[in-house]
């Protein structure tokens, strides 16, 4: 999965760079690749990477909750003055 991601980053970052580089040529179709590498990065990799990385980990964990302050404000504490 991680390679395929890496991959799609690639396709997109290609596209780009290629729309850039003909945009002088033909203005129209550069707009187009450069949309369509801006498309593919934000509406394909990102959720892939997202799913990727949040596989097996809980929202709550990273929600502010009243118990997350408290455990925050527990490790606050915790610390020796000296750091």
């Amino acid at each position: 999965m991680k390679h395929f991601i890496v991959l799609i980053v690639i396709i997109a970052f290609g596209l780009i760079i290629y729309g850039f580089s003909i945009k002088a040529e033909n203005e129209a179709l550069g707009h187009k690749f450069i949309g369509s590498g801006t498309l593919v990065l934000f509406l394909v990799a990102m959720p892939l990477f997202l799913f990727k990385e949040s596989k097996g980990k809980q929202m709550k964990d990273y929600m502010l909750t009243k118990e997350n302050i408290d455990k925050m404000q527990q490790k606050e504490s915790e610390k020796p003055e000296n750091q």
